[in-house]
């Protein structure tokens, strides 16, 4: 669990940090009440201005979550693009890459439940792919795109017809359960069994291994 730091500076607003004090404020209570376990009342009291206030930078409160879901996903493209570019072989790298998704989900609670849960407004997408169209073409790398850039690093021989996007997605959907389960208290535990780490590896590897074999098959058909 992130340990937040102390008591809001209630002079933050006069000094332009009214939004930032917000979006963190959000995080704060999706971490410790869960997604609907707050109001922009209670957003605006902890940070110490009216609630009108908060509508000079948030049209509403799906909005001020759309946006921790945003800055979730963006601080999570960082951590899997920094193991990607760690040192060791593809794989080592792959790997650490899921032992970084495995971890943040740990330990930014507040990001990662607003990013699973929170619904896109209108004209933009909030997700592993990014924000949108509107952003600048030279906009860093979602996290979806490093996951790609790993699976094709790891993997140069391909899935023979299948895109790689296609066992990206798969990868990202048993890690992202791995990790609710683990939320949740329901991985199984105790003498023998793996932990989530262990058992995202022997996940991803046997579904990896899978495509390459359906990829075998057909080559020799």
């Amino acid at each position: 669990m992130r340990h937040w730091r102390g008591p809001f500076d209630r002079q933050g607003y006069h000094h332009g940090n009214l939004k930032e004090a917000l979006i963190e404020a959000a995080q704060r209570f999706i971490a410790e009440r869960g997604l609907g376990g707050f109001t922009l009342a209670d957003a605006a009291k902890l940070v110490g201005v009216t609630p009108a206030a908060l509508y000079r930078h948030f049209r509403g409160r799906e909005a001020l979550v759309a946006e921790v879901a945003f800055r979730g996903f963006d601080e999570l493209a960082k951590r899997l693009g920094k193991a990607l570019q760690s040192e060791g072989t593809p794989r080592e790298r792959f790997t650490r890459m899921g032992e970084a998704y495995l971890a943040f989900a740990e330990q930014e609670p507040g990001f990662y439940t607003a990013m699973f849960s929170a619904k896109p407004l209108e004209g933009e997408a909030c997700g592993p792919w990014g924000k949108g169209a509107s952003d600048s073409s030279q906009a860093p790398a979602t996290a979806f795109d490093y996951l790609v850039q790993a699976l094709t690093k790891t993997y140069p021989e391909g899935f023979q017809g299948v895109d790689v996007r296609f066992i990206a997605l798969e990868v990202w959907a048993l890690s992202h359960g791995i990790a609710t389960l683990d939320a949740a208290g329901q991985l199984p535990k105790g003498p023998g069994l793996p932990d989530k780490y262990e058992l995202l590896r022997a996940g991803v590897l046997a579904l990896v291994h899978g495509a390459l074999k359906d990829k075998s098959g057909m080559a020799s058909r």
